[in-house]
């Protein structure tokens, strides 16, 4: 029941966005984290998360209006992963991205497998879909990497072995 309502909730908040470079719905994206999750028998509070881990950056959902519609155990996992600087474009690039890290090593197991699960849906394509993204944003990724060594094992070296590629 709450995996459902968070991927009807995370469609509807997704509606009509697209994926750069590939074109496709936005949804498809978060439906992948989930689906990688579930399929490593994570719970389905961390199932719902990672359906909805991009509504508040992307989609303008508020943090308390997750929590109120999903609880607070989904939206704190949310938080856990949603960049701490909003709205993204306060402060230089560079600046943004190590507020990002510095709050992503402070993420839960489930907050850094979600995040890991992300990252490996994000950096498996990203070279041939957008390659002049690709030379900025992997090295970013790399850094997140370095400090997520404490979610889940193969979810790990899954990005790990994306980056090397």
């Amino acid at each position: 029941m709450l995996v459902a309502k968070a991927a009807g909730f995370a469609k509807k908040a997704h509606a009509g966005v697209f994926r750069m470079g590939s074109g496709e719905p936005y949804f498809e994206h978060v439906e992948r984290v989930a689906k990688t999750l579930a399929a490593l028998g994570f719970p389905d509070h961390v199932i719902a998360a990672a359906y909805l881990h991009d509504v508040v950056e992307d989609a303008g959902v508020s943090p308390e209006a997750l929590a109120k519609e999903f609880g607070p155990d989904v939206a704190a996992l949310v938080a856990e992963v949603t960049n701490p600087v909003l709205p993204i474009m306060h402060g230089n690039r560079a600046w943004r991205k190590a507020k990002e890290v510095e709050h992503l090593a402070k993420a839960s197991y489930y907050g850094a497998s979600l995040k890991l699960a992300d990252m490996i849906d994000n950096s498996s394509n990203v070279r041939t879909n957008a390659p002049k993204f690709a030379k900025a944003y992997l090295p970013v990724l790399a850094a997140k990497l370095a400090v997520l060594g404490h979610g889940h094992p193969d979810l790990y070296a899954k990005v790990q072995a994306n980056l090397a590629k």
